[in-house]
């Protein structure tokens, strides 16, 4: 158990009965993100059939796939999915964070630099994660000292998605 100025959690691998509220807490950091000037009707369908408990346990049952949790008193606060075979043009920039998810209430409590560093020490690094241009986690990553090492872009909802990708090595 992590003693915060704000918040007490518990770091630990994602289990079957946590797959219902990852699904919401997933859906709901991803509306938060995305969905800044409206929800739109795609945006709720994407969310709703993307974040599912299905979705989420058969990660559980993937060897490449590895889901921590942040957790206080059975409410999940945060996650972080891991790739671990997914490379970023080379081998040399480590496995993928694929998603870092914290619910709003608890950012700004050092729970997403917790989970990573968790990552750190159960997998190592360095670790490679891209996040959209216009996110505000792109000031978080670079106070860790992430290093920008290219960027994708992809089309979804009519639109191009540009996105910074980011080396860890903590």
């Amino acid at each position: 158990m992590n003693k915060n100025n704000k918040h007490n959690y518990e770091i630990r691998q994602a289990k079957t009965q946590d797959c219902q509220s990852l699904a919401l807490l997933a859906a709901r950091v991803w509306l938060d993100t995305y969905a800044r000037d409206q929800v739109k009707p795609e945006y709720i369908e994407y969310a709703n059939n993307t974040f599912t408990p299905t979705y989420f346990q058969s990660l559980l049952e993937q060897p490449d796939y590895q889901l921590l949790v942040s957790e206080c008193d059975g409410v999940l606060q945060g996650f972080v999915l891991l790739n671990l075979t997914a490379h970023y043009q080379t081998a040399d920039n480590g496995y993928e964070v694929e998603k870092l998810y914290i619910d709003r209430p608890f950012q700004g409590a050092g729970l997403g630099r917790a989970l990573l560093n968790q990552v750190a020490r159960q997998f190592g690094t360095p670790m490679w994660l891209y996040t959209w241009t216009e996110n505000a986690a792109n000031q978080f990553y670079r106070r860790l000292g992430a290093q920008q090492i290219g960027t994708l872009s992809f089309e979804a909802f009519g639109s191009t998605i540009n996105n910074n990708v980011y080396k860890i090595s903590l």
